[in-house]
């Protein structure tokens, strides 16, 4: 996803109009395609197009109106600018009204003509923007682990080869990150994928009731139970065991996993003998383990133990490019949870989406997406403050070229209303009263007059 790019084509068969449009456009920084026929620009256009048509009316063979037609075949959503003369105006309505974006009546000055291309090619962004997104939301297939910088494919081929691999797995990443997608990755890919994966969440575990909760007990223990619990780690026997914000235990309850990790087998409170199991074990740690090490926070035989292989997670801002593909994939699965259509994308949210350094990561940006499913204010505000601008109706957009049309003519009159009206074709009760309705003092038109 990238902000709107300045490609324009150009067609028009008047060689002086076209190279002087060309060049004052070039100037200001557009990429400009000109063709002095409608058949050889067409050549040019498919529906991947990322840029605008500018075309005259009026030309011999295919004329701009009979070329506005096509480009419409080709894909609607191509933004088609209309150059006409005064006795084009009707017509330039009439395609207005058809899906042109706009038109621009002769002479007109330059800084109209970008001003409305500027326009053009934000919507035409926005458009190929939506595109991408539901593409990779039909993509994604159910996998939130998306995304083409190599550092998520990596990932993911790590992953595909640890999968079925029986080594304990350390994942490492920020808050948010994903740590638990890739281990569900883990055991979905591996050999244990029919048996359970218990996660424990080390760090909301109470030290007081850690052993029996995660032990179990034997009957007759743990306060006068009179049946045996089983501890949450002999129900991944077989299976897999996440420990999720391993980082989070204290010393005491370190050293208390450790033989887990290490011989594979619990003592039951109150029991008289340990029980073996068959366990997988994937950690996962917001801080770097090793760093925790060095400064004594973490033990170092768990530590140890524990890194057969390390998996990190890259944080959102280390791939920026991917930001588009997720946030379309998690808008697609809240707009379906909530039975809506999913929104299109508007240039706020699209801003937010490249300007903002996502802290809180891909749980941060799902969390996003949803309130732009549900419409919330606060996701449809950018990052100063502002509302974005509402679309224009047809009606405020003809309303809008009138009022400009009429400026123009009176204008290159001197202020002659009888001119005015000659030249717009437009009945005197009529002029009148579209003067009044667009609030236009002709005689600040006339000669002597600011």
């Amino acid at each position: 996803m990238s902000a709107p790019v300045g490609k324009i084509l150009l067609v028009d068969d008047d060689d002086a109009l076209r190279g002087a449009v060309t060049q004052g456009l070039e100037l200001r920084g557009f990429e400009v395609a000109a063709f002095d026929n409608a058949p050889s620009a067409l050549k040019a256009l498919s529906r991947e197009f990322d840029g605008a048509v500018v075309s005259d009316v009026r030309m011999p063979g295919m004329d701009g109106l009979a070329l506005f037609e096509r480009v419409r075949a080709i894909d609607p959503d191509i933004p088609v600018l209309l150059i006409t003369g005064h006795g084009d105006v009707a017509m330039a309505v009439a395609a207005l009204q058809d899906g042109a974006y706009d038109f621009v009546s002769k002479p007109f000055p330059m800084e109209r003509l970008t001003a409305a291309l500027a326009r053009a090619l934000e919507k035409r962004g926005l458009v190929l923007d939506n595109r991408r997104l539901e593409a990779a939301a039909q993509a994604s297939g159910g996998s939130p682990l998306l995304g083409d910088t190599p550092v998520m494919q990596r990932l993911r081929a790590t992953i595909a080869q640890l999968a079925e691999a029986e080594v304990d797995v350390l994942i490492q990443g920020e808050t948010g990150a994903g740590k638990g997608l890739v281990a569900h990755a883990l055991h979905r890919g591996g050999a244990r994928r029919g048996r359970p994966m218990v996660t424990v969440n080390c760090a909301a575990l109470p030290e007081a009731v850690f052993e029996t909760e995660l032990f179990g007990s034997a009957a007759g223990s743990a306060g006068g139970a009179a049946r045996p619990s089983t501890g949450r780690i002999e129900r991944a026997d077989r299976g897999v065991l996440f420990l999720d914000e391993i980082e989070g235990l204290s010393p005491t309850l370190q050293a208390k996993l450790l033989r887990v990790v290490e011989e594979r087998e619990i003592w039951p409170v109150g029991a008289a003998e340990p029980r073996h199991l068959d366990l997988r074990i994937i950690a996962a740690s917001k801080v770097d383990l090793a760093e925790a090490v060095r400064e004594g926070a973490f033990r170092a035989d768990l530590y140890y133990r524990l890194n057969v292989v390390t998996l990190v997670v890259p944080p959102l801002r280390e791939r920026r490019e991917d930001v588009p593909t997720l946030f379309g994939h998690f808008l697609a699965e809240a707009a379906a949870r909530l039975r809506r259509p999913p929104p299109r994308l508007t240039a706020t949210i699209r801003d937010r989406l490249l300007g903002h350094d996502w802290p809180g990561n891909v749980r941060e940006l799902a969390h996003y997406a949803e309130r732009v499913a549900l419409g919330l204010p606060s996701a449809l505000v950018a990052e100063d403050g502002a509302t974005p601008a509402a679309t224009e109706s047809l009606a405020d957009r003809t309303g809008r070229y009138e009022a400009m049309l009429i400026r123009e003519t009176l204008a290159a009159c001197g202020g002659d209303a009888r001119t005015a009206m000659t030249l717009l074709q437009t009945p005197r009760k009529t002029f009148y009263d579209k003067l009044r309705r667009h609030g236009i003092e002709i005689d600040r038109y006339r000669p002597g007059k600011v």
